[in-house]
């Protein structure tokens, strides 16, 4: 069970990593603007605060990457940046697009689960 956790954690921060990528670096290239549904007007005017929200998920994959490579002892890390997650994903959810709770916060209670359970 740890070695499924683990694989899900890795993804998610795969996941984290590609959406700094997108919203740090292509949200106003066209790859970006279709990602995420934005005009080029909106996106050359929210580009700054995207940079922003990029630069937090690059956090939370830093975050499961640390907790994965202490190994056993890096489980609480582990719990305290999937539960960020789950929070941010559920929030996104609710205020922003449910698509948000399937890409974001069904990962890492799923992430949650496995870690708690192994």
């Amino acid at each position: 069970m740890t070695l499924a956790a683990n694989l899900v954690i890795a993804l998610i921060a795969l996941l984290h990593l590609w959406f700094l990528i997108l919203e740090m670096f292509l949200w106003n290239k066209p790859s970006g603007r279709r990602a995420f549904g934005l005009s080029a007007e909106f996106a050359a005017q929210s580009k700054t605060l995207a940079a922003n929200q990029g630069l937090y998920n690059g956090f939370l994959a830093a975050g499961l990457v640390w907790g994965l490579s202490l190994g056993s002892n890096g489980l609480a890390v582990k719990l305290f940046f999937l539960g960020c997650i789950l929070v941010a994903g559920i929030f996104g959810g609710l205020t922003a697009t449910r698509k948000v709770l399937w890409i974001q916060a069904l990962p890492a209670a799923i992430g949650l689960t496995l870690s708690l359970l192994s």
